[in-house]
């Protein structure tokens, strides 16, 4: 079969894992009607997180990763469900909207420096475009210690999640 893209690899990621407390941070979060700056930390206190770093939105890799999530109900889990990708607030609404996951309660964190990605150990440069990176697919179930209780990155682009491993690391909190 031929892919009208190529599939590349990428370096061992250095991220957390299971039993690891993941790093904190705060940045944008946005949901169907404003945004505020909220930390992982508080997330966490209110109960487990999924936290889902994407490529940034427009890219087929988003689309397909929220299609996934909207579809496979995790809205309807007990968990928080957050994504981090480089776009701005704005283009995050235009996600929600688009992905028809505005009224799910999926939120999404913004950062265009791409900080957080470096602070998980899931840089993704890339190619072509000198010192623009975006975060690598990847997915951490964080309890309400802020312990991770499954991690998965990427090791190569694209790459997607396995939806049923998410769903049993949820399943199992």
């Amino acid at each position: 079969m031929e892919l009208d893209f190529d599939v590349v690899e990428l370096e061992e990621p250095d991220h957390p894992t299971e039993g690891e407390r993941a790093p904190d941070f705060e940045r944008p979060l946005v949901n169907d009607e404003y945004w505020e700056d909220t930390s992982l930390s508080g997330l966490t206190e209110e109960g487990p997180v999924v936290l889902i770093f994407h490529p940034m939105d427009g890219a087929f890799p988003a689309t397909y990763i929220w299609n996934e999530i909207r579809d496979r109900g995790f809205a309807d889990r007990d968990v928080s469900v957050v994504g981090l990708s480089i776009s701005t607030p704005y283009e995050h609404k235009t996600l929600l909207e688009e992905r028809e996951i505005e009224d799910t309660g999926f939120r999404l964190f913004s950062d265009p420096s791409n900080e957080v990605a470096e602070r998980y150990g899931i840089v993704n440069d890339l190619d072509g475009m000198t010192g623009i990176s975006e975060p690598r697919p990847a997915t951490f179930v964080i309890d309400e210690d802020q312990t991770v209780q499954y991690a998965w990155a990427a090791e190569e682009h694209p790459a997607f999640p396995d939806y049923d491993e998410l769903e049993a690391a949820v399943d199992a909190l």
